[in-house]
Formats: C-alpha cells, sequence, structure tokens
C-alpha cells in the first residue's frame, strides 16, 4: 500500500509557492512567467467558422426543410399572405436505403402539402393545400359539406366562412355532381375537365393509385383540386410544419404588416 504521508516533490513546491517564508537555494533555477498565449483567431480560422456554419444551412435548408411564402387567401385562416412555414422535405420523401434512420410515411388527411401545380402549362408552380383524399377514397361535396367515403368531414378549424365569389359557389358546393366542365367561371384546366369525368362512380370522385386531392382551408376562395385534379405523388415536396415568419408588404400601398403572434404557430 502507498505511502498516504509522503510528499512528493510536486506537493513540496507548491508548499514553497504558497508560504513566502521558505528559502530556495541560490543555484536553483529562477522559474520563467510563461509567455501570454494569443487566443484570437486568426482569419482564416474565421472564414472556416463561417463556411462550416454556411454549410451546415445550406444542407438543412436543401435536404431537410425549406422555406415557402404563402402568397393567396386560398388557405386562410390557417395560413394568411406573408406567412412564412418551414416545409419538412423528409417525412413524404420516397424512402431511402442509405439513411434508414430517417422516418418516412405515406401523405395522410389533413396534412398541409406544399407540392407542385399538376399542370403542364404551369409545371414550376409550387402550391400548398390540405390533403382531402388519398388514393381509393371516394369524394363528394353536397351543400359545401365534404364528404369522404359517406362520412360527413368537419370543415377545417382555422378555415375561413367568407362565401367568395357567387359565380363558382354551386360549383364548388356540390362537386363533382356540378363537374369541373361546367364551373361557371371557366378557371377549370381542360384536361382535368376531360378528365374528371372518367374518375366519377355513383356520384362519387374516386382518387386512383399515387394520386392525392387537395382542397383549400377557404373553401369558396380556392384553385384546388376541383379545377385541376388530382396531384401525382412525384408532384409532392413536403410537409408545412412551422410558422416562423409572419410579414407582408403591399408595394403598391406601401403597407407594412407584422404578426409577431402567428411566429411559432404549429400547423395541424
Amino acid at each position: 500500500m502507498p505511502d498516504l504521508t509522503a510528499a512528493t516533490p510536486a506537493e513540496n513546491a507548491a508548499t514553497q509557492s504558497v508560504f513566502p517564508s521558505a528559502t530556495r537555494t541560490a543555484s536553483g533555477p529562477e522559474s520563467k512567467p510563461a509567455p501570454d498565449r494569443d487566443d484570437s483567431e486568426t482569419a482564416l480560422e474565421s472564414l472556416s467558422s463561417i463556411c462550416t456554419v454556411l454549410a451546415v444551412g445550406l444542407f438543412v435548408m436543401t435536404f431537410i426543410f425549406q422555406n415557402f411564402e404563402i402568397p393567396s387567401a386560398s388557405m386562410e385562416n390557417t395560413l394568411l399572405i406573408g406567412d412564412h412555414v418551414l416545409v419538412d422535405r423528409i417525412t413524404l420523401a420516397p424512402p431511402s436505403h442509405w439513411f434508414p434512420l430517417m422516418h418516412y410515411r405515406e401523405p395522410r388527411r389533413g396534412d398541409v402539402i406544399v407540392f407542385l401545380k399538376p399542370h403542364p402549362e404551369t409545371p414550376d408552380l409550387y402550391l400548398v393545400k390540405r390533403c382531402i383524399g388519398l388514393p381509393g377514397d371516394h369524394i363528394h361535396l353536397a351543400g359545401g359539406v365534404v364528404y369522404l367515403n359517406g362520412v360527413a368531414q368537419s370543415a377545417p378549424k382555422d378555415g375561413s366562412d367568407d362565401p367568395g365569389a357567387a359565380i363558382d359557389q354551386i360549383f364548388l358546393d356540390e362537386f363533382p355532381s356540378i363537374p369541373p366542365a361546367q364551373a361557371p367561371s371557366g378557371a377549370e384546366t381542360p384536361s382535368w375537365a376531360d378528365d374528371a369525368p372518367n374518375h366519377i362512380v355513383d356520384g362519387d370522385l374516386v382518387v386512383p393509385p399515387n394520386m392525392f386531392f387537395m382542397m383549400g382551408d377557404n373553401r369558396h376562395n380556392s384553385l384546388d383540386s376541383r379545377y385541376w385534379g388530382f396531384v401525382p405523388m412525384k408532384n409532392i415536396r413536403g410537409k408545412a410544419v412551422v410558422i416562423w415568419l409572419s410579414a407582408w408588404i403591399g408595394w403598391q400601398t406601401k403597407e407594412f404588416t407584422f404578426r409577431p403572434s402567428r411566429i411559432g404557430t404549429v400547423l395541424h
């Protein structure tokens, strides 16, 4: 067992430094103060840190999350013009074998989804709507109420009750009893006007495989699947998750609107 009472040379040196009366041999070398360390970053180190942060941020905003600004009132009052939302690009993406730890799933009814409009004339137009119907679902509207597989669905919690323009109200409330080809405004796409009757069975619109039916929460002021048809899975870009900024600039009216109370709102 080691002798715990024996002082080591280091301890003796410490004792001498603590008690000033301790004597030193004249021949012992004087200890020199350690030179001051320069802890400041060099320009190259600072640049390296900035590049690392930018690279991580670019990766996150490219492959995981994406910012999307709401340009229209079709999702009021769930989403307002000028809301900036973070879109989760991973959850609804096709499964990948190179990173099995990531969570993937199919779109669900009620998801707020960002996607490319399924129309050849506007192939790069991003839209945000709520997923109403999945593959195999039977959908129709009666009196403005959505019926899904024969069951009436509640209106979106924060959806708008604005009746909208009267010209298309009956079409929007009685879809597909009134088919897209008969929409009074003529806002339907010609391809959907021709294709929609092929998917109507006993008064219901039947969603085909790998397709989804989308609607805006502002039901009477939304150009959605009732006007341009189903959204293919390949067009889906992600699920809107949270509002991180809500600000709008009216360039013509020179008005600036900032809504801090909406920041951090989680979308359901």
